[in-house]
C-alpha cells in the first residue's frame, strides 16, 4: 500500500536545504568526531572562543570549569 505525501515547493526546498547541510557537516566531522583537540592548554582554548565575540562570559567561564574538571586536560 503506498501512501502520498504532498507538500509545498517551499517546504521542498527548505527540506533538501537541510539535508544539505546536515551532509556537509557529517562529511566535515566524521574523520575527526573522535580526535582529540589539537592543545591541552585550557586557556588557550577559551582565549580562542572569546576571541570570536560569539560568547557569554558566563558560558566561557562553564566552559572553562568544565574543561579543568576533564581527566583528558588534566597535566
Amino acid at each position: 500500500m503506498a501512501a502520498t505525501i504532498t507538500i509545498t515547493k517551499k517546504e521542498y526546498h527548505e527540506l533538501t536545504e537541510k539535508a544539505l547541510r546536515y551532509e556537509y557537516i557529517y562529511e566535515g566531522i566524521k574523520e575527526n568526531l573522535f580526535a582529540p583537540p589539537p592543545t591541552k592548554n585550557v586557556e588557550k582554548i577559551i582565549k580562542e572562543f572569546g576571541k570570536t565575540g560569539q560568547y557569554t562570559q558566563k558560558f566561557l567561564k562553564s566552559l572553562e570549569k568544565g574543561l579543568k574538571r576533564s581527566s583528558y586536560f588534566r597535566v
